[in-house]
């Protein structure tokens, strides 16, 4: 197995967290850690049909969902009480162990020199900054910040100079001794200076960062970030000085709960909430947690979704929820079989509910069911993509025009309804690797791979030497890929029965409700301040597949819920002994960048090597093989409960490679152990998970798309390239627009990317995830997020009605 050179951990926000254990090294990361999405479809979307540049309906952005409201509307005082998939293992949002929940506390508690809008744009954030410019280029990259002067540490000292220079000189990567996750951005730093007072901050870079916005947030205090001791135990388990509309109270690992309470030396609007308490409550336990008033605010899959839909339906007062929330259409089902694969939902919910009463007997089932009536779902799309991944180190995807072909085989705009048309959300398939649609970097370049076509599919596996008559002399068993023997406990393996044609299984065979799966979403964290491959809220800076707060790292979670997702640290005792050394898989890739591109589906043998061309192909009757080897692919899947739409869109996917005679043995594993033992290690030909969306992708996705590079010790440094396939150019252009201080042009170089990325064929990203939450009907200010950040202190419960004849609430 390769080596994986990547954090081992990161922010999630909408599914489970995946963690590889590894000891602390002390070697600092060139990146950002990202989280990575795994079970259920609700993650990271990040976002086809046309070009939609940096505007237009194409690009039109879901808004968040949150139960509005004005503060003079929101009573003062009370205590929200807010599931989270765990308590934190560490409060320092920028140690491999982030998750979250450290992101959630981040969030609330320390300063975000900038947080995201409704598109992901960065703004700002007045309660920290009365300013941050860009004051001078040349000779040197010279930002400028002025800060609030109210803006102060619990402990009454001012937020200054001094906190800048001690996290930059934790995060550079300069000091072995800190036990850092990332240093993207601040191993720029050249200097850190007091200006014409203390409330200016002047940092010089020794060389130019696009995304300086990116740093400093979130920002600990100079007593958290100024010595190796408390930046690597100090700030696990407490925070005693922060500066955010509330303040850490209590860990309490025992009880499962994190407490944070008004903050009194807070300088701008007060939090309406008394108090805030993150409470660690399993994805399918939080049912029973809403109902008996142990949270009142949770991410939630689509089955959740359903319930408290019929539960308002059957009180009669309507589904409740408003927007792109209203939880009546999260009630309504595709078809039949979406409402079997859900066990629930639609006309019919009522009678599919009876079935999960299950052992938790009638009785119980039916006082859950009235409790629920409290509840509405907020509904949005999170920012995050689920993709398929194509493993390219070896076997048979370690040849670009299989990858191809794969990929030509997908209708994404089927997989996109599949998952987000039942629930009422835009079905459009994701067109970039690296913006979702709203983002003001937005474009889709998918036309460098080109759409769904069958016939050019074909032609491209024959062009590889895939034949049907090269599968007639195959052993029965034989596989395909980089795996040699069957591994210790192995997983269930499922492969299409013997004797059925690709065309019986292939979506065209079939009618719509008989393979319609049900699309079901996932919840997390919040995004991460850096981003995960998961990721609900803000994300931490060291968490992923959701942003952390105040920032954009990507992170990666397998669809459901926001999930960590951890890799073997470099260095690790993790690699098989006597493992040779594979060339990184991609490595001539932009030889075969088709020049015509732009156009949808490019030409016939675009994507062959040069000087060759795909020959047409009549559709094939039967699986393919090459020299008696059949052509089989085995596709990874988590087994877990929160699981199954992920697993119906893989169903989906498999009958339309059975289509064009590519068999795929699917494997049903472990959550906990899809991405350690699968995904990082590289056991697996095809996967599916999501990437967190981001405002700084330049920095935030290089990892993801690097070119793995061989170490001394014969292993491969993927970072978090798990598909092994990157390009030189690749690299040259991310190298570029990081560096470039003029946005448009740091833009245009990122769509060159993302075109190559495409053509590569080895991330498709296939659609947004959409984002469940419910919450207690009266809570404003909360819910479904999608790329905007929680504003914590308007958080809070609506005023009750006021008696008739009594006197109009009053403005604060």
């Amino acid at each position: 197995m390769s080596k994986v050179d990547a954090p081992r951990g990161r922010t999630c926000s909408r599914t489970p967290c995946f963690r590889a254990s590894g000891s602390r090294s002390g070697r600092t990361r060139t990146h950002r850690t990202v989280a990575l999405l795994t079970s259920g479809v609700l993650v990271l979307p990040v976002l086809a049909g046309c070009t939609s540049g940096e505007g237009g309906p194409e690009a039109a952005v879901v808004p968040a969902d949150i139960g509005h409201a004005g503060r003079n509307q929101v009573e003062q005082g009370g205590t929200l009480r807010w599931a989270v998939d765990s308590v934190p293992t560490t409060l320092n949002a920028f140690q491999a162990d982030a998750d979250g929940a450290t992101a959630r506390v981040a969030g609330a508690v320390l300063p975000s020199l900038f947080t995201p809008d409704q598109r992901g744009r960065p703004q700002l954030n007045p309660d920290y900054l009365e300013s941050a410019e860009l004051v001078d280029r040349e000779p040197k990259q010279v930002v400028l910040y002025k800060l609030n002067q109210e803006a102060v540490w619990t402990d009454g000292r001012e937020i200054g100079a001094p906190d800048f220079v001690a996290q930059w000189r934790a995060l550079n990567g300069k000091d072995s001794a800190y036990w850092t996750a990332r240093n993207a951005g601040y191993e720029r730093i050249e200097k850190i200076e007091r200006g014409k007072s203390d409330l200016e901050v002047r940092v010089t870079f020794a060389r130019p960062y696009a995304d300086w916005r990116s740093l400093f947030s979130p920002l600990y205090p100079k007593e958290t970030m100024g010595s190796p001791a408390s930046f690597n135990d100090g700030a696990r388990a407490e925070l005693p000085v922060t500066a955010g509309p509330f303040a850490l109270q209590k860990v309490d690992s025992d009880d499962g709960t994190v407490t944070l309470v008004r903050n009194p030396r807070w300088w701008g609007d007060p939090a309406k909430l008394d108090s805030l308490v993150l409470r660690a409550v399993p994805r399918d336990r939080r049912a029973a947690a809403l109902a008996t008033g142990a949270v009142d605010l949770a991410e939630i899959d689509r089955g959740v979704a359903d319930r408290i839909a019929v539960a308002r339906k059957d009180q009669g007062g309507g589904s409740g929820g408003s927007g792109p929330g209203a939880a009546a259409e999260v009630g309504e089902s595709a078809d039949s079989e979406q409402e079997r694969s859900a066990g629930r939902g639609g006309e019919h919910g009522s009678a599919l509910l009876a079935g999960e009463r299950g052992d938790a007997g009638p009785m119980r089932f039916t006082s859950e069911q009235t409790a629920l009536r409290g509840f509405v779902v907020r509904k949005s799309l999170e920012p995050a993509y689920t993709q398929l991944a194509l493993n390219g180190e070896s076997g048979p995807l370690a040849d670009e025009r299989v990858r191809r072909a794969v990929a030509r085989a997908l209708d994404r705009r089927e997989l996109a309804e599949t998952v987000l048309k039942p629930l009422g959300l835009p079905a459009k398939p994701v067109g970039s690797h690296l913006a979702l649609a709203g983002q003001p970097g937005y474009a889709d370049s998918s036309g460098a791979l080109g759409g769904q076509d069958t016939a050019e599919a074909q032609a491209l596996l024959a062009d590889a030497g895939w034949t049907r008559e090269g599968a007639r002399a195959a052993e029965s068993g034989t596989k395909a890929g980089p795996e040699k023997s069957p591994e210790a406990g192995s997983p269930v393996v499922e492969s299409p029965a013997a004797g059925s044609s690709p065309a019986a299984q292939s979506p065209s065979a079939q009618s719509p409700s008989a393979q319609s799966p049900t699309a079901q979403g996932a919840s997390a964290g919040g995004p991460a301040a850096g981003g995960s491959p998961s990721a609900g809220g803000p994300a931490s800076p060291g968490a992923a597949p959701s942003p952390v707060a105040g920032g954009g790292a990507r992170a990666g979670t397998v669809d459901g819920s926001a999930a960590v997702a951890v890799a073997p640290a470099a260095g690790g005792d993790d690699k098989p002994a006597g493992r040779p050394l594979a060339a990184p898989a991609g490595s001539d890739g932009d030889k075969a960048m088709p020049e015509a591109h732009k156009r949808e589906g490019g030409v016939a043998g675009a994507y062959a090597p040069v000087g060759t061309r795909a020959p047409g192909r009549n559709p094939v009757a039967g699986p393919l093989g090459k020299d008696g080897k059949p052509l089989s692919l085995r596709f990874v899947l988590p087994s877990g409960p929160g699981s199954e739409p992920l697993r119906a869109v893989g169903d989906r996917i498999r009958r339309m490679l059975d289509g064009v005679g590519i068999r795929t043995e699917v494997k049903k594993v472990a959550e906990d152990s899809f991405f350690k033992d699968h995904i990082a290690s590289g056991h697996y030909d095809l996967a599916l998970w999501s990437w967190p969306a981001t405002a700084y992708p330049a920095t935030d996705a290089r990892p993801i798309y690097a070119k793995p590079e061989p170490a001394t010790d014969g292993s491969l440094l993927v970072e978090q390239n798990y598909t092994r396939v990157g390009t030189d150019r690749i690299d040259q252009l991310f190298d570029e627009a990081v560096s470039e201080l003029d946005e448009r042009k740091s833009r245009d170089l990122m769509k060159q990317v993302d075109a190559r990325i495409w053509a590569a064929a080895a991330s498709i990203p296939l659609y947004q995830r959409p984002e469940l939450v419910a919450a207690k009907h009266d809570l404003a200010n909360a819910g479904a997020f999608g790329f905007s950040a929680p504003r914590y202190q308007d958080i809070g419960f609506v005023k009750a009605k006021p008696a008739h004849g009594a006197g109009a609430d009053t403005a604060e």
